[in-house]
């Protein structure tokens, strides 16, 4: 059931640009939730106008971080809202209220984390990296900035703890599920409870579906496969699902103590993600 599901997202990828407070991971989510993403380009609102962006391009302003207009009014509403002393998981809740989502998303945390990546260029966040300078660097490190300092959020770590099912999602492992993972209070109900994770691998043997996620792995001396995705889980998920087609892997990640299971997990279509989603539920309720 949805009304038991509740949604922990990434907050590092969140950056100030244009005086504005954008959290990317989140938005996301929150647009997926509410039936108005924009799937072609996997972020943003749907059918949205640039008007701003090419105003701001005229300027002589950045403009290489794309905000849709419609997207531009949650971003300003944000951060007027943050200027008033709200959190960012207050914020949140009040947008999903105001977009009639009824899954709740609950923040690790309400202090500002950013993934920082080091390139011989300079360090810079990774919204820089990604999106302005499209991976093109080499990165000799990854740091999670802030998060030494930053506090979890309490109903994040209780929702964990009480939880009957814990899903990591095949999102980037180091910069999508890394920073959730490295807030201690997190990781050591995750730790205590991980008969009860599944993680499923972001990995087509030794690709990734999707961004610079192998590139990441690399740079941490992770290897490049879904027993790597194993080892680098092993602490905290006690389950791990993998594509059909990496059966080679299945002993490898089994000699680590981790249950395997394989299915498709390529989603080229809404239906695929609907099976995968029965899959999890129906067949690893019971991890």
């Amino acid at each position: 059931m949805t009304d038991d599901l509740i949604i922990v997202p990434n907050i590092a990828d969140n950056i100030w640009l244009h005086g504005l407070y954008i959290c990317p991971d989140i938005d996301t989510i929150t647009y997926g939730l509410a039936g108005i993403l924009d799937k072609g380009r996997g972020w943003g609102i749907l059918d949205d106008s640039f008007v701003f962006m090419e105003q701001m391009k005229k300027l002589g302003q950045d403009y290489w971080f794309n905000i849709g207009d419609k997207d531009l009014a949650l971003h300003v509403v944000r951060t007027n809202f943050l200027n008033q002393g709200k959190s960012l998981s207050w914020i949140t809740s009040w947008v999903r209220k105001m977009l009639s989502i009824s899954i709740e998303i609950i923040l690790p945390s309400d202090d500002h984390v950013e993934t920082r990546i080091e390139t011989p260029f300079g360090d810079m966040h990774i919204q820089e990296y990604w999106v302005k300078n499209s991976a093109r660097f080499d990165v000799s490190k990854i740091i999670y900035k802030g998060i030494e300092s930053a506090k979890a959020n309490v109903k994040a770590v209780e929702f964990i703890k009480n939880s009957d099912l814990i899903i990591i999602a095949p999102g980037n492992p180091i910069s999508s599920i890394g920073p959730i993972i490295s807030f201690p209070l997190i990781r050591n109900v995750l730790e205590s409870k991980k008969d009860k994770v599944i993680a499923v691998s972001p990995l087509l043997g030794n690709k990734a579906f999707s961004g610079p996620a192998t590139k990441y792995m690399q740079v941490m001396g992770i290897e490049l496969s879904p027993f790597g995705i194993a080892s680098h889980y092993k602490d905290i998920a006690a389950n791990l699902v993998i594509s059909e087609f990496d059966y080679g892997y299945e002993k490898r990640i089994r000699d680590l103590g981790i249950n395997v299971y394989k299915t498709n997990i390529v989603m080229e279509s809404l239906q695929d993600e609907i099976n995968l989603s029965n899959y999890l539920l129906n067949n690893l309720n019971r991890a």
